[in-house]
């Protein structure tokens, strides 16, 4: 089954169990689909659709950030409760141990040498840990690696 395909059927599940928040998730991550797909006139694969619940996630994330800041702990709660929702959909995360392999791989790879090679280094590693490793603690690994 694909993902296109598990997010429609849960959000039918998600309106027979009469479930709003999750419902209300669902239904924005489909937006966010639709809407790629109208913008690009193509008919999204699993990937793209990771992308974009990894773009949800992310701009939630931010939000917590923001409403813990301003102090509006109801308002983190809910972007919490979304940010579960939008879990599920992605792969299983790696391992520490998975992740420093797959480093050591690309920066064989690359023949990377410098921080100047960091772009090739993330350029392969980005389509191999999509969905399943922060880029951000990815992109640090890479950095100390070629600093060391």
């Amino acid at each position: 089954m694909s993902l296109k395909t598990r997010i429609l059927e849960d959000v039918k599940g998600a309106m027979k169990a009469r479930a709003a928040e999750r419902l209300s998730t669902l239904r924005m991550l489909t937006a966010a689909m639709k809407q790629k797909e109208v913008d690009e006139r193509v008919e999204l694969d699993d990937a793209a659709i990771l992308a974009i619940v990894e773009k949800l996630i992310k701009q939630r994330r931010e939000a917590i950030g923001q409403f813990e800041a301003g102090g509006r702990a109801d308002l983190a709660a809910a972007e919490k409760a979304e940010i579960e929702v939008l879990s599920a959909y992605l792969p299983a995360p790696l391992s520490e141990a998975e992740i420093a392999a797959a480093i050591e791989e690309a920066l064989v790879a690359a023949a990377a040498q410098t921080a100047k090679d960091m772009g090739r280094v993330m350029a392969l590693l980005k389509p191999r840990l999509a969905g399943r490793a922060d880029f951000s603690l990815v992109s640090a690994q890479v950095k100390a690696r070629l600093a060391g």
